[in-house]
């Protein structure tokens, strides 16, 4: 008698590509909500010690503090400036 697994779907792991239909956060990653629309991105931790990406932090800080309104990391600027933020980190 054997057991049958249900197959499991990875996350992608493109640390500029949006994931808004992933539930779970791959291990080594971190699920951020940028923009007026809160999109959803999956990005690498090692990012959280990289200068550009601190400066994020500190406008979320300020913005926010501790309460962020999705219950995850709220990043508050556009976009176009996450994605060129992590773009440039993803060249490293």
């Amino acid at each position: 008698m054997g057991f049958r697994l249900p197959s499991i779907r990875r996350a992608s792991l493109s640390a500029y590509q949006a994931s808004s239909k992933a539930v779970d956060t791959p291990k080594g990653y971190l699920a951020v909500y940028v923009g007026e629309r809160m999109k959803r991105f999956v990005i690498p931790i090692s990012y959280l010690y990289q200068p550009s990406f601190l400066d994020l932090l500190s406008q979320a800080e300020e913005e926010f503090g501790y309460d962020h309104p999705k219950g995850g990391l709220t990043i508050p600027c556009s976009e176009d400036v996450f994605q060129h933020v992590v773009y440039r980190l993803h060249e490293l």
